[in-house]
């Protein structure tokens, strides 16, 4: 009996930051500035959009708003338990509470991995149907795409917690990563984990190159598009258009690269501990600067909401 406990709930180890414990102070300090500053931006720009009827009825900024909510959800789910970590010098978590993290992370992240196409796509109207937009970008069809990324995102996540929840595993596992993640459990069950692993080669990688795919194919009509423009001044403001998307793009496919697609033999626990905090924690911190910094019709926004704030104080 103890022996099948064991193996239905196995000890889970995640990967330490650091083994020198006089840098662990100093690490838990700069990971709660970082998760602080990453909710505190992330809420702002929720809450902007939602305010501002402007911004909420563009639909660059409707999927910018669930973006920033499914970071939250992200870094919630990662976060917490690295600080805890941190603070009790220990690397272990429950089965359960793996389980969960995986669902939720799963999620998360593979809904910005979806609201990422339609913020391409709704770039590709802008730039190459800009006379089709109101009509081909309508309200309707934004609720449509945005339910679509969390209802497909959630489905996936829970059909691989589930098939994961039903394995049995050997020995105690130390997963190389910061936060629970399918591939470590099908490394270390001792079932038959085939049928798991073809789903993850067919299903998982078309749920995740599938919009890389229409991201790609969105940017090379876009840049087609931008070509042909006759005016220096026209091509540098189609380009400005997609900027920011295009940088959040591109860290968070280089990042996914790094941690899904290296082969083993060029992993090192370090090189996966830089890259796991660049993913859970780093590019959800920058993606509201990104779409704030050199954003005008954000920072009007905010001078709306502040002149609002005001007149109420008032």
């Amino acid at each position: 009996m103890a022996n099948q406990n064991q193996t239905d709930n196995p000890e889970i180890t995640l990967l330490r930051i650091s083994n020198r414990p006089e840098y662990q102070s100093l690490f838990f300090l700069l990971f709660l500035s970082i998760y602080l500053l990453t909710l505190l931006g992330n809420f702002l720009i929720v809450l902007l959009i939602r305010l501002d009827n402007h911004l909420l009825q563009a639909p660059m900024y409707f999927f910018l708003s669930h973006l920033s909510l499914a970071d939250i959800i992200f870094v919630s789910t990662t976060v917490p338990k690295i600080l805890i970590n941190l603070m009790s010098q220990t690397q272990t978590i429950a089965f359960d509470e793996c389980l969960t993290q995986m669902y939720f992370f799963l999620t998360s992240g593979n809904t910005d991995n979806f609201l990422l196409a339609c913020m391409a796509y709704d770039r590709y109207v802008a730039v190459c149907h800009p006379l089709h937009y109101v009509t081909v970008m309508s309200h309707k069809c934004c609720l449509f795409l945005v339910s679509g990324s969390w209802i497909i995102s959630g489905l996936h996540s829970l059909l691989y917690t589930l098939l994961i929840s039903r394995l049995s595993f050997c020995t105690s596992m130390e997963i190389p990563y910061l936060f629970c993640d399918v591939y470590p459990f099908l490394e270390f069950s001792c079932s038959n984990t085939r049928h798991i692993k073809f789903l993850a080669q067919t299903e998982g990688v078309v749920d995740l190159l599938g919009p890389l795919a229409v991201i790609i194919i969105s940017y090379a009509l876009i840049f087609s598009t931008i070509m042909k423009i006759p005016s220096a001044a026209g091509k540098c403001k189609a380009v400005s258009t997609c900027g920011s998307h295009l940088a959040v793009v591109i860290l968070f496919y280089s990042t996914i690269s790094c941690l899904y697609f290296q082969p083993p033999s060029a992993y090192s626990a370090q090189k996966g501990t830089f890259i796991s905090l660049l993913y859970a924690m780093v590019i959800p911190m920058l993606n509201p600067f990104i779409y704030t910094l050199r954003n005008q019709e954000v920072k009007s926004a905010i001078v709306r909401l502040l002149g609002r704030m005001r007149a109420f104080l008032r």
